[in-house]
Order: C-alpha cells, then sequence, then structure tokens
C-alpha cells in the first residue's frame, strides 16, 4: 500500500500522513510487530505531545525484568535523561554495567522499548526529509535518525508488558498465549 523504497515504517507512515487533513496534529504508529498494545498506551504517547508543547516525538518503554531481555537483539533498549528523553536505543545491552547484579529488575536502569510513536505532524514531514543516518543503519533503528539529528523523543514508562513478535518462535508463542487463555 506504500512504496517498497521506504527505509522504516516511519517514513511509510508519512507517505499515508502527508494527504491526510492538514488539521491533524498528531500521528500515532503502532507498528505492526507489537500486537498487544493496549488502548491506554496509545493514550500515553499522545499525552506526552499534548503535555509539552515542545517534544516532537514520543514513545513508551518498559523495565526489563530478565538477562534473557536484556540480552535478546530483537528487544530493542533505551537508556533515557533524568528528564524522561532517549539518550540512545540499542539492540546491545544498555547501559553498560561494571557492577552487573543477578537481577537485572533491581537495577532500574535497564528499559525495552516498545514498538509505538506519536509524532507532531511537522515534525513527522521533517524526518522523512532527514536522510539515514550511520547510527540508524549500523542499529537497523529508525528512532535513531531523530537523536542524531538533535532532536528530543519523549519515552514514557508504561507498567504493560508487550511481547513483540519478531521471530517465528515469538509468533508461535503470541498464538500458545492467545490459544490457551
Amino acid at each position: 500500500m506504500t512504496s517498497p523504497s521506504h527505509n522504516s515504517g516511519t517514513e511509510r507512515v508519512a507517505e499515508v500522513v502527508k494527504d491526510l487533513d492538514s488539521d491533524i496534529d498528531i500521528i500515532v504508529n503502532v507498528q505492526g510487530d507489537e500486537p498487544e498494545v493496549r488502548p491506554d498506551m496509545v493514550d500515553t504517547v499522545v499525552a506526552a505531545l499534548i503535555n509539552d508543547p515542545k517534544t516532537v516525538m514520543s514513545t513508551l518503554a518498559n523495565p526489563i525484568i530478565s538477562r534473557n531481555e536484556l540480552n535478546n537483539p530483537h528487544a530493542v533498549k533505551v537508556v533515557m535523561d533524568n528528564n524522561g528523553y532517549a539518550l540512545y536505543f540499542s539492540r546491545s545491552p544498555i547501559p553498560y554495567s561494571s557492577n552487573f547484579e543477578a537481577d537485572v529488575s533491581d537495577r532500574g536502569i535497564f528499559f525495552k522499548h516498545l514498538g509505538i510513536y506519536a509524532y507532531r505532524r511537522d515534525f513527522l514531514m521533517k524526518y522523512v526529509s532527514l536522510p539515514p543516518t550511520e547510527l540508524e543503519k549500523a542499529e537497523s533503528l529508525e528512532q535513531l535518525r531523530v537523536i542524531s539529528n538533535g532532536y528530543k523523543i519523549r519515552v514514557s514508562v508504561t507498567p504493560h508488558r508487550c511481547h513483540g513478535i519478531d521471530t517465528p518462535e515469538d509468533f508461535r508463542a503470541f498464538l500458545d498465549r492467545y490459544m490457551n487463555s
């Protein structure tokens, strides 16, 4: 339905949005590999933009609760500053911990990024005019284009756990959860 030349889901969303009513200010992108996103999670990413008119993009994260999750390259990690803005996203475990304890959930510093974004329309149109960055290409993470170009992403922490579907095994586990519930 969108051009096959896009480098990311954000570029695909921008293609669709450019033809929508220009009065629409906030656009939400729930990535297709996040089928467990709840309506209140959408409300949270939108509220981040409504509550701070200077914020151009927002997303969600939740605490990492296991070493497997921390070490899984399909579970994107995010590190935030003291004001709730993303410092960096990575497929590698971040931040590095020189004093790594047995229970990662006790640390309160390891967070998993969830595949949901809200953007201001004007910023979304600006995003697609920016070329992909070396960090974005290295990590294969579209949000790094935002940070690399000096924009901030507000990260809200949610208690809701989502199991993204990144592999055939994830899909089978998803089916098992819903067929057995």
